[in-house]
């Protein structure tokens, strides 16, 4: 296996989850900021054009964050990020679904239309005059989180699992692109810096 891999966090949440898994695999850097990724050969490997990809070993690809994380989680030995019963598994779930589609996509969005707009404009539809709105989301949605984590270490509790791992990953970038986190949220704020204080964090900036 490898790992199509470049800058931006959803390459960084594949190596985190990894490096929380001590899973080890070679790297081939994609340029993204070149369009490296919206071109061929890239295209035959993955057609979202998105970064990462990860080449398994029959030579087929798998795309998008969830995915590749989960069939890691599955492949190689050691403690779950996902789940061992159901109901971790489906807890773990909610909680990446709730995260992505009520944080990482507004956040992220609102980064390509406002300050990443010269690199996204000529790749994507972009919608300038969508992007306050989004940002705005993603910190309505961030207060939220922020009262469910009353009294909790992480998301789905006492277990650190893949939705923290992209939570964190977004709100980082986030952070070094104009939308960091509001320091109200006091029980976001002591999540993050617990998921910062993880040698994953390092090892996959």
């Amino acid at each position: 296996m490898k790992l199509y891999n470049s800058i931006g966090p959803n390459p960084r949440v594949v190596k985190m989850f990894m490096s929380e898994k001590g899973i080890e695999l070679p790297f081939v850097e994609i340029d993204i900021m070149q369009a490296e990724n919206r071109k061929e050969p890239y295209l035959a490997k993955n057609p979202a054009g998105q970064s990462p990809a990860l080449e398994l070993d029959d030579g087929s690809y798998l795309s998008e964050i969830t995915a590749i994380c989960e069939y890691l989680d599955e492949k190689f030995p050691g403690g779950s990020l996902i789940g061992t019963t159901p109901e971790e598994r489906a807890e773990t779930r909610m909680w990446t679904r709730r995260v992505d589609l009520n944080v990482c996509e507004p956040l992220a969005n609102g980064f390509r239309f406002s300050e990443g707009l010269p690199m996204f404009k000529d790749r994507m539809r972009c919608l300038p005059e969508a992007a306050d709105g989004l940002k705005a989301i993603a910190q309505d949605k961030l207060a939220w989180f922020d009262k469910l984590m009353a009294g909790k270490d992480y998301l789905a509790g006492k277990r650190m699992t893949l939705a923290d791992i992209l939570l964190f990953g977004f709100l980082d970038f986030g952070a070094a692109v104009g939308q960091p986190l509001n320091p109200e949220l006091k029980n976001i704020g002591a999540w993050f810096e617990r998921m910062k204080s993880r040698p994953s964090a390092a090892a996959s900036a």
